[in-house]
């Protein structure tokens, strides 16, 4: 992932991989609570699941930073961690 921000050693988004969409809205609605100045997290279906899997699609939550000093990718993969999902490196 090339950064294009003003940040060179930062990406230019976080992308966290979940099980199912209720998951990811719990994800990204405790973000926005616990860090009320982060942009909005942009929720989306796995685009590679097929109409076969779609019950069993992974969804995603995208962050764009910037991002409060504690969301490392350590801290954004231990909390999708804890919605049985994991940080895309």
């Amino acid at each position: 992932m090339t950064p294009t921000n003003d940040q060179p050693d930062q990406p230019d988004h976080y992308v966290l991989v979940l099980p199912d969409r209720e998951a990811a809205e719990e994800l990204a609605e405790k973000l926005t609570a616990e860090h009320p100045g982060l942009p909005e997290p942009e929720l989306h279906r796995d685009a590679l699941a097929g109409e076969d899997d779609a019950e069993d699609a992974q969804w995603l939550v995208v962050l764009t930073p910037p991002l409060p000093a504690g969301l490392t990718p350590a801290a954004l993969d231990a909390l999708a961690a804890d919605h049985d999902g994991w940080l895309e490196s």
